[in-house]
């Protein structure tokens, strides 16, 4: 079996996904890659002597028919980069992951109907309107929206897809032993139970590390056939999001946002470099060029989306704001936890229609 010796090369964390595909593209065989020895790896043209000696000294520590047990155990798919059935518009990027492990039903989602969105963890209530109403004039269709399963833009993003009857995939940035931001819990498991799948390149045991989160950028617009910047301020995630999407021969579109806005700096700076302007569902379509079908399934969705405030983040945030709006500071302040969860927690409960964002960066019930 073949497939274990992909897992075990994506067990070892210190190699990257470049370093994968060059072992396997020399060899032809990813057996025989795994068991190189220094000197054979010392014969391919440009490779790094130091890299090779690391693979040789790290691969000593794993075994790959653990590892790959280790992946079945926890009920997790996956995909090998030589799988006839690995997506044909991540293969096209320079570095695809060598393996794609997943929850949920990726084959249900129309892979030639992707578009990624993209934008700022702290959104403006515009800019998270915007994308809603976008996502939802593409209901009932085969579009499948991708992002990135972080708060702000993303949530928004995943959960319209869902109110929308679409079909989404949310790419992360650690193993599946993590769930990143916690807050964001209830929305994975919407996704793995029927409303598309939930991707990474990462090993199971991989943590969400900073540094992870640029590199699965690639994978969202990488996986789509043209991205959708909702905010982006001039030095973001997104605005690297929407630099790959170029890099990757993809569509890039824009949504326009309020000039004194810091992120949308990054959008019109976007705009007046010849990006695609969206300000609705019918120019992604024209941009794309899609006619858009009616999708396969139809989901019921009675009670899915709505969050139980039987949780104590929620019943916090609502009992604070129960007299008048309260700030974001003040929300933390209250609730302890960090900026990332908190940002999902009001972006769900923002987007569910339990509470509402007003000027000034405060919250009110809705």
């Amino acid at each position: 079996m073949k497939e274990k010796f992909w897992i075990a090369f994506s067990a070892i964390e210190q190699l990257d996904s470049s370093f994968i595909q060059r072992l396997y593209n020399y060899f032809g065989d990813i057996e025989t890659a795994f068991n190189s020895t220094l000197n054979e790896l010392k014969q391919i043209e440009g490779l790094s002597v130091r890299k090779a000696e690391n693979f040789i000294e790290k691969k000593r520590t794993v075994n790959p028919d653990k590892v790959f047990e280790e992946v079945i155990k926890r009920g997790i798919k996956f995909l090998t980069f030589d799988n006839p059935n690995y997506p044909y518009m991540l293969s096209q990027i320079s570095n695809p992951p060598m393996v794609l492990y997943y929850k949920g039903d990726l084959f249900s989602c129309n892979l030639e109907r992707t578009v990624a969105f993209v934008g700022s963890r702290r959104a403006s209530l515009t800019g998270r309107d915007s994308v809603k109403r976008i996502i939802n004039e593409l209901r009932n269709t085969d579009i499948c929206i991708v992002s990135g399963l972080a708060s702000g833009i993303d949530t928004v993003s995943h959960v319209s897809a869902i109110d929308s009857n679409l079909k989404t995939i949310g790419v992360i940035a650690s193993g599946f032993d993590y769930t990143y931001p916690s807050a964001n819990k209830h929305l994975y498991e919407q996704i793995e139970n029927g409303y598309g799948a939930v991707v990474s390149e990462y090993y199971p045991t991989f943590e969400p590390l900073k540094f992870r989160f640029p590199q699965r950028n690639r994978i969202v617009t990488g996986l789509s056939y043209g991205t959708v910047v909702g905010e982006a301020a001039m030095k973001s995630g997104a605005l690297i999001s929407a630099n790959l999407t170029l890099e990757q021969g993809r569509e890039l579109m824009c949504i326009p946002g309020a000039i004194n806005n810091k992120n949308t700096e990054g959008i019109y700076h976007l705009i007046k470099n010849g990006a695609t302007i969206v300000t609705s569902g019918a120019d992604i379509l024209n941009a794309l060029n899609w006619e858009i079908q009616p999708p396969k399934f139809e989901n019921s969705k009675s009670g899915q989306n709505n969050f139980a405030l039987t949780d104590p983040v929620q019943k916090i945030i609502f009992d604070i704001i129960e007299i008048e709006p309260k700030g974001f500071d003040e929300i933390q302040a209250a609730v302890k936890i960090n900026t990332d969860e908190l940002l999902s927690v009001l972006t769900m409960m923002e987007v569910q229609g339990l509470i509402e964002q007003i000027e000034g960066d405060r919250y009110k019930k809705a």
